[in-house]
């Protein structure tokens, strides 16, 4: 589809995106920043919705296409990754929905990075040295490649802001056992291995992400929730990263961060007593447009928007034989 396509089908679907289900059948229902989530016995089914969040918050105004492209850009990484370590995934009826094994999550979000970015930079700039127990060298610029990429995990926040945590203050606090966190950590890294080397073939640098793991039924741990997607994910376009990091600009990036940047500026950074602005159409539009750039980029593929004029019908359409 070309993007004169794309914007056409985007603008269209700007009055009928997934913002929430309720679908009384499918069971319990948990309702994450983005996701619906049904307890199904040992199935979990997904709905990848088209909210978004940012600062811990989700604003008000949704983003057309972007359920899908999330769903579906998980749905290529963990078959990519399958062989590392296997994951939730057992089918995908539907272009915003995942059905899934129930597993126990672990009580860390495990963030890898490989560059100077976001959070990271923002400690690194206020004169902190060390991140979840990570020394960090002096002399860094923003966005500069790190050493060897390092794992900084952060507590799962239920409400307000995941926290940075070591690996000793996570052991001694019971969060997760040594032996555990180790195995953990070098499935991360091999994963971050993985990720790296698919962007590069893509043109593209994976900056960093986080994976989340979960313990199934029979005892083991799987992949669970989202991988290298732009909401867990940043990635930079490979061509032009020397030359912009040498001139000390932005760099050109596919991820969530520019829309951080957009609400920073209208100042809203999810502080208290700080008023959440709305997103207009066109920013929305944007937004879309960048989610879909970044499926085509990062799996080569082209993206098939679903233009269903009710997404909720098509969705629950789609689960009608999940009781």
């Amino acid at each position: 589809m070309s993007n004169t396509a794309h914007h056409s089908a985007i603008h269209k679907q700007l009055s009928r995106t997934l913002r929430s289900t309720h679908y009384n059948h499918l069971g319990k229902r948990y309702q994450g920043k983005v996701r619906d989530t049904y307890e199904q016995g040992d199935q979990l089914v997904l709905i990848t919705t088209d909210r978004i969040s940012a600062f811990d918050h989700v604003l008000r105004q949704t983003i057309p296409f972007k359920g899908q492209v999330l769903n579906q850009i998980a749905a290529y990484f963990f078959e990519a990754t399958s062989d590392i370590i296997p994951n939730h995934i057992q089918s995908i009826p539907d272009p915003n929905v995942t059905v899934a094994l129930r597993c126990e999550p672990t009580s860390l979000e495990f963030v890898v990075r490989g560059y100077l970015v976001g959070h990271a930079w923002r400690t690194y700039r206020s004169g902190k040295r060390i991140l979840c127990g990570k020394v960090l060298p002096d002399g860094l610029r923003q966005n500069d490649r790190l050493a060897k990429p390092i794992l900084t995990p952060t507590t799962k926040a239920h409400q307000g802001h995941d926290e940075d945590i070591s690996r000793e203050e996570a052991i001694a606090q019971g969060l997760i056992s040594a032996q555990l966190f180790d195995q953990l950590e070098t499935i991360s890294l091999a994963l971050f291995a993985r990720g790296t080397e698919l962007a590069a073939k893509q043109g593209l640098i994976l900056v960093d992400t986080k994976y989340e793991f979960g313990r199934a039924p029979d005892g083991t741990y799987v992949l669970i929730d989202e991988v290298h997607t732009p909401d867990s994910s940043r990635y930079f376009y490979q061509e032009p990263y020397e030359d912009l990091l040498s001139k000390g600009q932005p760099q050109q990036q596919l991820s969530k961060e520019f829309v951080r940047e957009w609400l920073m500026a209208h100042g809203f950074q999810g502080k208290e007593g700080q008023v959440m602005p709305d997103l207009p159409d066109s920013f929305r539009a944007e937004v879309s447009a960048r989610y879909i750039e970044l499926y085509e980029n990062v799996t080569g593929r082209v993206f098939k928007p679903d233009t269903h004029p009710d997404p909720t019908v098509r969705v629950q359409a789609s689960l009608a034989g999940l009781q």
